[in-house]
């Protein structure tokens, strides 16, 4: 394993991680277990508390703290109900970065970065992240099309250079990326850092199933597919023959499913029915989405438990980039971080060596 810093970049000296690399919140799948194995790598774990109630995103936190002492962050909803209780909570637990998959409000972050906190939004265009950057965020992740779970239209390749130019905070490339090749050529964009997710899902200290992790190894570059039809908006998952029926299901009955995992989600998450609505009305009042699709937005978690948590392939949704179709093993963290990291360096030096002297 490697000893102290080598790739220093902006986000290494901003969050205070000896790698530029980020293990992203995926939902179900980003808990203590995996964020701590990543912090002590030296890479950046961010905790998924999305599908946790506040009380087991504490507990979460605590459990990381007893694990170790490095940085690591968690991910938030912006417009959950108890957004402004779990922000305290994170000031309070001291921990080092606060990442959202929805824009933070403006005072949000100024509460945030008042306490020390970093505050890193996920984004998936350059006005976004110029908005944020002006609001104060001291850095974005932008993910491109071949990332896993909701995902955009541009590929990564001139998603990256986009933001790039459009915001002066550094910046964390996702979507696509897996190696030390990936990882070089990022910070060769101008990069400060990658994010993954699928390939810490596919790593020992995962808590994925094992028989669902062995799914994903089977398959290939083509075996993914964005579909609108789990929660009304784009979403890149593996090609399953419940994907398929998902698919072909009339919007009335897809309905009537979406209303049973509403409830299902409400029960175990702990959010209330006064919460549910006013966020679909905030999401009606922006624009965002239909009806139907903001009943259909319970699909996700529900979908994705029963795959992720309960390995059920049959009845659950699998999230997934496209880089699935180049894994073929399950190492620790530690050896994927440090393997990267090593590849990266040799990359760079290669390239190094393509300048000649005047």
């Amino acid at each position: 394993m490697t000893t102290g810093p080598r790739l220093r970049t902006a986000l290494t000296e901003l969050v205070g991680i000896d790698h530029p690399v980020v293990q992203t919140g995926m939902g179900w799948v980003a808990g203590p277990r995996l964020v701590s194995a990543t912090a002590r790598a030296g890479g950046l774990g961010i905790l998924a508390s999305a599908t946790m109630s506040y009380d087991e995103l504490a507990a979460a936190i605590s459990e990381v703290k007893q694990r170790t002492d490095a940085p690591f962050g968690v991910n938030l909803r912006a417009d959950a109900e108890d957004a402004q209780q779990r922000i305290e909570l994170l000031i309070s637990e001291g921990v080092r970065v606060a990442s959202f998959a929805l824009a933070p409000r403006k005072e949000m972050i100024a509460q945030l970065k008042e306490a020390g906190v970093v505050v890193v939004p996920s984004v998936g265009a350059a006005r976004h992240a110029a908005k944020v950057e002006s609001w104060g965020a001291d850095a974005v992740i932008v993910q491109g099309g071949e990332g896993g779970g909701h995902t955009g239209d541009v590929a990564t390749t001139l998603l990256l250079p986009s933001v790039l130019d459009a915001v002066d905070i550094p910046v964390v490339a996702a979507g696509g990326f897996y190696d030390g090749r990936g990882l070089a050529a990022a910070l060769s964009y101008g990069a400060a850092g990658v994010a993954m997710g699928t390939r810490f899902l596919l790593t020992k200290e995962s808590t994925v199933p094992d028989d669902v992790k062995r799914a994903y190894l089977e398959r290939g570059l083509a075996d993914t597919v964005v579909t609108r039809k789990v929660d009304g908006m784009p979403h890149r998952v593996l090609r399953t023959e419940l994907v398929s029926t998902l698919e072909r299901t009339g919007r009335l009955r897809g309905l009537v499913h979406a209303a049973r995992n509403t409830v299902r989600f409400r029960k175990m998450t702990g959010v209330s029915w006064r919460a549910l609505i006013s966020e679909g009305l905030a999401m009606k009042r922006g624009g965002e989405r239909s009806w139907s699709q903001l009943m259909m937005a319970a699909n996700t978690p529900m979908l994705l438990r029963a795959g992720l948590v309960e390995g059920n392939t049959g009845a659950g949704v699998l999230a997934s980039g496209q880089v699935v179709g180049m894994l073929d093993d399950l190492p620790t963290v530690a050896e994927l971080i440090d393997d990267i990291v090593e590849h990266a360096e040799r990359r760079l030096d290669e390239l190094n060596k393509l300048r000649t002297s005047a």
